[in-house]
């Protein structure tokens, strides 16, 4: 009996280190759980497109804080973001196939119309073939995109620390006004 178990402990060592590496750092789009959002740039330089218009009004000022109910990203949901800017625009959610290779990118949560190659100012279409210039993702800036749905809406900019712990993000790029609400409390 002790012979058949000998190797065991090589083997679930091994198997829980190289779980630890794992390149997935869990992001993963709620809606298509086998698209990941590995190569996801979590912090930005918040630079944003020179023809994107600041929000006149928006509904969280510069410097204020909201909690996010956006979910697109593990540890998002339940975050309290600092509002670093915001836009009014049009908010994409696409699927694209990465520059880099591999598998199509499903529902990818937001990519604005600034974003878009020769957009101009009209809401795209739904099934709309496209080419992105965001570059959020590792493979984004150049990709082949089809429009899966549209949101005039004002896009934030934000800061936050993700409800599973780790690094500070700064400069996210997109969370949408109906994915924040005020502070508990405020």
């Amino acid at each position: 009996m002790k012979r058949k178990n000998i190797w065991l402990a090589p083997v679930l060592a091994m198997s829980l280190t190289l779980g630890a590496c794992s390149n997935d750092n869990g992001n993963h789009d709620k809606k298509d759980e086998g698209t990941t959002h590995e190569g996801m740039n979590h912090s930005a330089s918040g630079e944003v497109p020179k023809d994107l218009k600041k929000a006149e009004e928006p509904k969280y000022e510069m410097g204020s804080q909201a909690v996010m109910n956006a979910d697109h990203m593990k540890g998002m949901k339940g975050a309290k973001a600092k509002i670093t800017g915001a836009f009014d625009t049009t908010a994409y959610i696409v699927t694209y196939t990465p520059t880099t290779g591999g598998k199509p990118v499903k529902h990818h949560k937001w990519v604005i119309q600034e974003e878009i190659q020769n957009a101009g100012n009209k809401t795209l279409k739904k099934g709309q073939k496209v080419k992105l210039n965001a570059d959020h993702m590792k493979g984004m800036k150049g990709a082949s995109a089809v429009i899966e749905s549209s949101e005039k809406t004002t896009v934030y900019m934000v800061d936050y620390t993700p409800t599973t712990g780790g690094k500070r993000v700064k400069n996210h790029k997109w969370v949408t006004e109906s994915e924040l609400q005020a502070e508990y409390g405020k």
